[in-house]
């Protein structure tokens, strides 16, 4: 009997006459288009524009984009400055290659350019971007499937992924089936894009604090997956350096959580975003009460007719 197994996919590169059309760099952009998407919806339910998200990722994409590689590179530069390797694949980011933190910490720097071009909270932008965000990550490790890589130890289990021998680490070259981890990372994103869209719409954390929720549930995850991969990465005490910086940020998230847990923010209306203030208000002008309706105890004192019924 043939045991059963998740295939790998014969190509990852597809041609249109001279134009190659890469797997990897296809489900990247469908990600993010699937961002935007989510974000521009729960921004306009916000009170806010549409718009302004757009905006806002011709910023946060390139910034996210460059950032994740130089997380990739920095990190294991081994892979592409060792004698014998070629440096110039260092810029091949097709090929696969994009730490998630490096994406966040400099996508972040992006948004924080384009909220403050529109004069936008970034951390309300933060918190309506996080299920976008973490459904663009799902969609992405799908191209990891197609590059037949970020696969875990070998396994027999029913659903472990077959690996072509020009794909297999080199400790374990013969080794057919492993675990895919990249699916169960895609799985567990998408239940944490659920949580969060369940989380706001129960308790509508404000001000960071659902893009705080998204880091915790999402290091959670990266915890179990990471403790299953058998691919090259650079050790700290034995441990992975993404566990390290998963802790990091976890730990970060975390004290942000307890910090902010008591502070009370009014919801934002359509009439007047949260997120976005007039500039009277920052004046000040906009903290004056209102002025008293001189008519108003004038119609209150006087004494109903006959047509307008008992008072």
């Amino acid at each position: 009997m043939t045991p059963a197994y998740l295939p790998s996919p014969p190509h990852g590169v597809w041609h249109l006459g001279p134009i190659p059309l890469r797997a990897y760099a296809l489900f990247i952009l469908a990600g993010i288009v699937v961002a935007i998407w989510v974000t521009r919806r729960r921004w306009s339910a916000r009170g806010g524009s549409a718009d302004d998200i757009v905006d806002i990722a011709l910023w946060a994409v390139p910034f996210g984009l460059v950032g994740g590689r130089l997380y990739h590179v920095t990190t294991d530069p081994e892979l592409y400055f060792k004698y014998g390797e070629q440096p110039i694949r260092a810029l091949y980011i097709w090929d696969g290659g994009l730490g998630i933190w490096g994406a966040v910490a400099l996508g972040a720097v992006g948004a924080w350019i384009g909220c403050r071009r529109k004069g936008i909270v970034p951390a309300d932008f933060a918190d309506a971007v996080a299920p976008g965000l973490v459904l663009a990550q799902a969609i992405g490790r799908w191209g990891n499937y197609f590059n037949q890589e970020l696969y875990g130890r070998p396994s027999g289990l029913p659903w472990a992924i077959r690996i072509d021998p020009a794909h297999r680490p080199p400790s374990t070259p013969d080794a057919v089936f492993h675990q895919p981890t990249f699916l169960y990372e895609s799985v567990w994103d998408v239940g944490v894009a659920v949580l969060l869209l369940w989380v706001d719409r129960r308790w509508q954390p404000r001000r960071g604090r659902l893009f705080a929720i998204y880091v915790v549930a999402y290091t959670l995850g990266r915890a179990w997956v990471e403790a299953l991969r058998e691919d090259h990465a650079n050790r700290i005490a034995g441990v992975r350096l993404n566990d390290w910086t998963s802790l990091l940020v976890f730990t970060a998230a975390i004290v942000y959580l307890t910090l902010r847990r008591d502070r009370t923010v009014t919801p934002a209306t359509a009439a007047e975003p949260e997120h976005r203030r007039p500039e009277s208000r920052e004046s000040g002008q906009g903290d004056k009460p209102p002025e008293p309706d001189p008519t108003q105890n004038r119609k209150s004192a006087r004494a109903p007719t006959d047509s307008e019924g008992p008072p």
